[in-house]
């Protein structure tokens, strides 16, 4: 029973280190019998990239560098190898491609000297990809690149340094896009999340006033149910009490203001409303509340005119 258990046992760890040496990842080091033969397999690949790098050939560099890293990512070069092969791309203007290789050396060499460096060049990247977006669509032409894919970059600068100031201005910016567009579910859940996140960022208060600013838009495009109009003034005033002192601070103050004003014109479209399906009393009861809360002005004199109408 031992021996076979053991024959077992050897067949299994074969197996496993067959299926190893077949991985599809290349982020993954094969298994080799030999690794200082496989180190100098990379060094030698690294050197031959090289070679067509510094001979001017940036395509067979680039292709030469990506197989160094995939093949060999444990090799002493593969790091550089990486890194250079996003930074050729970087140049050739293949923003995409550059910003993945990027990503791949900053998951994978995270103590190489470089890393820093990659991290600033990618988060550049990103948010050149994202002001063009934000231009665009004021000027109502389209970006090179889709709006997802410009979310998803800027994801990746956020996630590879968190609570940093990189970080919180790429949160801003997933907001900003989202706002852009017209996306307002989007963009009010991407700055409540740097909000949440980091609400020290120089960046936390305009977007906290930006979500009071986007509700205040939905309310006055016809959404003016009281959940809308309370988160609103809910942000606002958040706003005053969290970053006391801002500059848009009587900017805040002028909207809760306005706010009361929708708010009325929301209880008079309720009232005529139910004047109109003939529900008389429950119309009655809005023009009051109206009458009962504002000493003149338009909304006022038309409520005391229909309760007038109405035998009051």
């Amino acid at each position: 029973m031992t021996h076979r258990f053991a024959s077992l046992t050897a067949l299994t760890l074969a197996g496993l280190l067959l299926a190893s040496c077949g991985s599809s990842d290349p982020e993954i080091p094969l298994i080799s019998g030999n690794p200082q033969a496989s180190t100098g397999e990379g060094e030698a690949l690294y050197q031959k990239a090289k070679a067509a790098d510094d001979a001017g050939k940036a395509d067979r560099a680039i292709k030469l560098y990506d197989k160094t890293a995939n093949e060999y990512p444990s090799a002493p070069s593969a790091g550089q190898a990486r890194y250079r092969q996003a930074q050729l791309l970087e140049q050739k203007g293949e923003v995409v491609k550059s910003f993945d290789a990027y990503q791949k050396f900053i998951t994978r060499y995270q103590g190489n000297g470089l890393y820093a460096t990659a991290l600033e060049r990618q988060a550049k990247m990103a948010q050149a990809a994202a002001d063009g977006e934000v231009k665009s669509s004021f000027l109502g032409l389209k970006s090179k690149l889709p709006l997802d894919r410009i979310v998803t970059m800027l994801g990746n600068v956020r996630d590879n340094a968190p609570r940093s100031a990189t970080s919180s201005r790429a949160q801003f910016t997933i907001g900003e896009l989202y706002q852009g567009r017209d996306k307002p579910k989007e963009a009010i859940d991407a700055y409540r999340k740097l909000i949440r996140d980091q609400p020290d960022s120089p960046e936390a208060p305009e977007a906290l006033f930006r979500v009071g600013v986007i509700l205040t838009e939905e309310a006055s495009k016809g959404n003016q149910n009281q959940a809308t109009l309370e988160l609103a003034r809910e942000s606002f005033n958040d706003y005053l009490i969290q970053y006391p002192g801002q500059k848009r601070s009587a900017e805040a103050r002028k909207f809760i203001e306005n706010l009361g004003g929708l708010e009325l014109e929301r209880t008079f479209n309720v009232a005529e409303f139910y004047l109109k399906t003939g529900q008389i009393e429950s119309a009655k009861v809005y023009y009051r509340d109206i009458v009962r809360r504002t000493g003149s002005g338009k909304l006022h004199d038309a409520s005391r005119a229909r309760l007038k109408e109405l035998g009051e």
